[in-house]
């Protein structure tokens, strides 16, 4: 058993559901500490919803590099489902089977092991390399990252570059890289009619049939074209909800849920300007309530990016492929500070599903391929 392989599984094994992080930090405390990593616990939050933030930095000079990753998972769904415990790591036909294994403590497993072997092989390295790592990715990410990030900034402590170990590969690690995320605006929109009996409309307002031709309008609607990084901005109801469950009864309101995952094309408030100056149009009540997730981020160039295509072709021959689709992770809080920050983990196909999976090889082929990437930044 590889030594990536062997951190994973031991990962695995605890039940990290968001928030808890059920140990899992300390565990690269005891790989890291030795190796000369100051260690910095940043808990945040209160009693049910505290999350422990732990930040790792070996040396003090720049550039800084760090690795930015989360140790909670996803609830596993009903455990009677999966082949096998999904917080036992077991190895079926080549590949490791458990909550977690591509989404990510494959990745941090690997980066650990690489960064260790980094530091071994060269211990005159240049600049500092840092963990950023948070049980609170998965969940509202209230106290996570983000709060890491507003304490460093506020003592001017700058990463130059991130990487995230999302999994960002297609069909094979490292055929896909993500250097950048679109951005994420959500609303909740409240249409106010008045409730009444389907035998006498006159005495009442449909809010479905208010919501009807604006939310054909709100579909049809181009927002931006995207650009060479980005896609259009796309628009999409998540939830529609209205009645009271009998059909004799115009109901009273309708409330319906939707995002938007925009470019750099536009701006959330120019989004949010267009909903509203639709909504008023057409000249019904509403509430609306707007909430903003992230905005988009892009690493178009620089030398993470040509180190981490650079390492990808030495260890696997592969052209990689720059991506910005997906949806968003923390590299969104990350981005915002000037820092390059590249997204690079294991294959993505199983992710929050029954039977997660990674393949074996995978964590070391992503294991050599985090180690050529540190050499070529910091070596």
């Amino acid at each position: 058993m590889t030594k990536t392989l062997e951190l994973t599984k031991a990962l695995i094994a605890r039940p990290s559901v968001t928030p808890d992080d059920k140990g899992c930090q300390q565990l690269l405390i005891d790989q890291l500490e030795p190796l000369g990593f100051k260690v910095e616990h940043m808990p945040f939050g209160e009693a049910d919803d505290k999350v422990d933030n732990l930040w790792l930095r070996k040396g003090t000079e720049a550039p800084l590099f760090c690795f930015a990753g989360h140790t909670d998972v996803v609830p596993t769904g009903p455990i009677e489902n999966w082949d096998s415990d999904p917080f036992e790591a077991v190895e079926r036909n080549g590949k490791l089977y458990g909550r977690g294994t591509a989404d990510m403590k494959g990745s941090v497993a690997a980066f650990t092991i690489a960064c260790a072997r980094f530091v071994q092989d060269h211990p005159d390295h240049k600049g500092s390399i840092s963990y950023l790592i948070t049980s609170d990715e998965e969940g509202p990410a209230h106290h996570g990252t983000v709060k890491v990030i507003e304490t460093l900034e506020a003592r001017n402590e700058k990463i130059d570059w991130c990487l995230v170990g999302e999994p960002s590969s297609t069909n094979k690690v490292g055929d896909v890289i993500k250097n950048g995320r679109r951005g994420s605006l959500g609303c909740t929109l409240k249409i106010i009619g008045k409730q009444g009996h389907v035998a006498y409309p006159h005495l009442a307002d449909n809010p479905i049939h208010l919501a009807a031709p604006m939310l054909a309008e709100l579909t049809a609607m181009e927002w931006d074209k995207g650009n060479d990084f980005f896609p259009p901005t796309s628009f999409q109801v998540s939830n529609l909800n209205s009645g009271t469950g009998a059909t004799n009864v115009i109901p009273g309101d309708l409330t319906m849920v939707f995002n938007f995952r925009f470019s750099t094309e536009i701006t959330p408030e120019e989004i949010q300007q267009r909903v509203e100056a639709m909504l008023d149009k057409y000249g019904f009540d509403y509430d609306i309530n707007w909430a903003l997730s992230g905005l988009p981020f892009l690493t178009a160039e620089g030398s993470l990016v040509e180190s981490a295509v650079s390492a990808i072709k030495k260890v696997t021959g592969t052209n990689t492929e720059l991506s910005t689709s997906g949806g968003t992770s923390d590299g969104r809080f990350i981005a915002p500070t000037g820092a390059q920050v590249l997204e690079l983990g294991p294959t993505n196909a199983t992710i929050h599903q029954i039977n997660e999976c990674v393949g074996v090889d995978e964590l070391d082929t992503l294991e050599k391929i985090y180690y050529e990437l540190l050499v070529g930044l910091l070596a």
